[in-house]
């Protein structure tokens, strides 16, 4: 089996050409990234081949997608805040780029799994959030990745075009790059705590995340290429935990074994309150999934952390 990874030398991207390398199953792994967030890095040693370009430009991606039998979508422009600053640019791709990948895949009948966001579900306050829930927006790199989701799922229903969408909670892990105003909060914890900085939470601090370790997230995504699964909606890819900010703060002072300092700002604007998943229809679809716990995800980041110059 040959897979493309669009986005792939970005964090989740990164890991899962890894984990699919390791499958002897899997043929050639080929990535498909712009490295606008992404890093060559990320690919070296793995075994996967980087094919530097945009998901925009439709010619290199019938040249990629040649004798491929598995697209993997998570080519995207992440970040909320990125988004308020520049909202054209997170349509163009998130959206556009979404289109011109599933117009590829559908000349050559090519199964695709593709990334959404939790982000999706916005002001609605429901908890856990299942996937039958209305989708409130609440910023406009939410709405682009309600876009993705929703035109995978029509060229399924309109073209038979095998698709399987999932919608990424708070995914975390090693390759997360820190240090960036775009940062997620674990590696923008890590490294304040590792440098000596407070720790700065956005608001009370009480809002709640459902965190997922990205190897977690990566073994998921490699058996649903494997297997060719495919569903009618979206799937959440988390399992239903619940924790507040300042509680990621707690874990993470343990896992470093530090005392940190919390700096409280602003709230973000475009920020969920509270998300919590219904991992339900996942777990239908992948029977006997295990998730890796809390704890030791973050042990296995602040590990992956002080293998970099910067904190070694």
């Amino acid at each position: 089996m040959n897979v493309v990874v669009t986005g792939g030398a970005g964090f989740i991207g990164a890991n899962l050409c890894r984990e699919l390398v390791s499958r002897p199953s899997v043929g050639r792994v080929v990535a498909l990234d712009d490295l606008s967030t992404g890093s060559a890095a990320h690919l070296a040693g793995t075994g996967a081949e980087l094919v530097e370009g945009s998901i925009l430009d439709r010619s290199l991606l019938d040249e990629v997608l040649t004798g491929a039998d598995a697209v993997v979508h998570l080519a995207a422009r992440p970040s909320v805040p990125r988004s308020l600053a520049d909202p054209f640019a997170s349509h163009e791709v998130n959206a556009t780029g979404t289109v011109c990948v599933l117009e590829a895949c559908r000349r050559r009948r090519i199964p695709v799994v593709a990334a959404s966001s939790s982000s999706v579900y916005g002001s609605v306050a429901e908890l856990p959030k299942h996937e039958g829930l209305p989708t409130r927006p609440l910023s406009p790199y939410a709405a682009s990745k309600l876009a993705t989701e929703a035109y995978a799922l029509s060229y399924a229903a309109a073209f038979g075009l095998p698709t399987l969408v999932f919608r990424f909670f708070n995914v975390y892990g090693p390759l997360q790059s820190a240090g960036h105003a775009y940062a997620a909060v674990v590696p923008s914890f890590i490294d304040a705590a590792l440098r000596g900085e407070p720790l700065t939470v956005h608001g009370d601090g009480h809002q709640t995340r459902d965190f997922t370790y990205v190897g977690t997230v990566a073994r998921v995504l490699a058996d649903a290429v494997q297997r060719k699964v495919t569903c009618d909606s979206p799937v959440n890819l988390a399992f239903g935990t619940r924790v507040s900010v300042l509680e990621l703060a707690h874990h993470l002072a343990k896992a470093l074994e530090l005392a940190v300092e919390i700096r409280h700002v602003e709230p973000r604007r475009g920020d969920v309150r509270d998300s919590q998943a219904d991992d339900g229809i996942l777990r239908g679809l992948f029977t006997g999934l295990t998730a890796v716990p809390l704890e030791q995800g973050l042990a296995e980041t602040v590990r992956w952390f002080h293998t970099l110059p910067e904190y070694a």
